[in-house]
């Protein structure tokens, strides 16, 4: 698998990962019982935002690694997989 695919795969996957993580934890300013004039009270209070994208990196590394191991060491492509499939 070339390096430029690997990146790619990481790329997306650490996007969609990133969604998935987000909404975790996240206590609004309504929770938080500081709502200042001018603030929706729905608007994440501490959202945490660099340990969320350590987090995100760390499980987007993971998946990437077992997708690189299924093609490279288990042979999975996508021929493979769909006769699996059927």
């Amino acid at each position: 698998m070339p390096i430029y695919s690997i990146f790619a795969v990481y790329f997306i996957i650490w996007w969609l990962v990133l969604f998935m993580v987000l909404p975790f934890g996240v206590r609004t300013h309504e929770e938080e019982g500081n709502v200042l004039l001018g603030t929706t009270p729905s608007a994440p209070a501490n959202l945490r935002l660099v340990r969320k994208a350590i987090i995100t990196s760390v499980i987007s590394a993971i998946i990437v690694y077992g997708i690189w191991y299924g093609y490279v060491k288990m042979g999975w492509t996508a021929e493979v997989l769909s006769k699996i499939a059927l």
